[in-house]
């Protein structure tokens, strides 16, 4: 497996930069993980975005999904339909329009679900966000590719992500400025969990261009040594 750095901030991004988004390859299989603003741009000089196997997202936050509706126009110029998988929230205004988008293909997921995409083995896992949320854990080519998504700490989160070789993690914030009932993890607790969860590499993205990059390494480092930060264009064998 390959996974493709496209967008890495969150909520907003850097200049010239990109929300979350990310490209998983295997063989054939692209899966397209969140597509956030400014990513749909940077898929595109990649690959052709309907030739994805499909999109998955982590949960319907903007900074996760504002380019699905100009994927929708691309592809209803292609005359393609694309799978989306996507936790249910009622209360989506993006949801909404792709339910209703003749080119998408929607399926709920929710924690304890598995599908299979291509080659890849996908199982879905909890998250703790202000809206319905999970992680995802993909198998392939005997390698283990885990990615929280958007989350703050929550029992289990480690017996899920065990023994990831590569851990992708939502590590937002510096440790003064995370508390208990933050929308995310700190970097420092994303090290933890990659550690505790006995991953063998570490990737901290969601990076919020307020916080110095410098001071979140260095508190993961702490924590867990094999780790980087995120950067938008880089590729990491998984």
């Amino acid at each position: 497996m390959k996974l493709h750095l496209l967008g890495v901030d969150g909520p907003f991004p850097c200049s010239g930069g990109a929300t979350s988004g990310y490209l998983l390859e295997s063989g054939d299989t692209l899966i397209q993980l969140d597509l956030g603003s400014g990513v749909l741009a940077r898929l595109t000089a990649r690959t052709a975005p309907e030739s994805l196997t499909a999109v998955v997202l982590s949960h319907w936050h903007f900074d996760h999904c504002a380019d699905l509706p100009v994927l929708m126009y691309r592809l209803q110029a292609m005359g393609a339909v694309m799978p989306v998988y996507a936790p249910a929230d009622e209360h989506s205004a993006m949801r909404k329009v792709v339910a209703e988008a003749a080119c998408f293909r929607l399926t709920d997921v929710a924690p304890g679900d598995s599908f299979s995409l291509g080659g890849l083995s996908v199982r879905v896992g909890e998250a703790r966000h202000p809206v319905p949320a999970v992680g995802y854990r993909v198998e392939a080519e005997g390698r283990v590719f885990g990615y929280t998504g958007d989350t703050n700490t929550l029992p289990g989160l480690a017996d899920f992500y065990r023994g990831c070789d590569l851990l992708l993690a939502d590590g937002l914030f510096p440790a003064e400025n995370w508390t208990e009932e933050k929308p995310h993890l700190s970097a420092e607790l994303a090290g933890s969990l990659a550690a505790d969860a006995g991953a063998e590499r570490l990737v901290i993205t969601h990076l919020n261009p307020v916080f110095s990059p410098a001071l979140l390494l260095r508190e993961a480092r702490v924590r867990f040594p094999d780790v980087m930060l995120a950067a938008g264009g880089k590729v990491i064998d998984v």
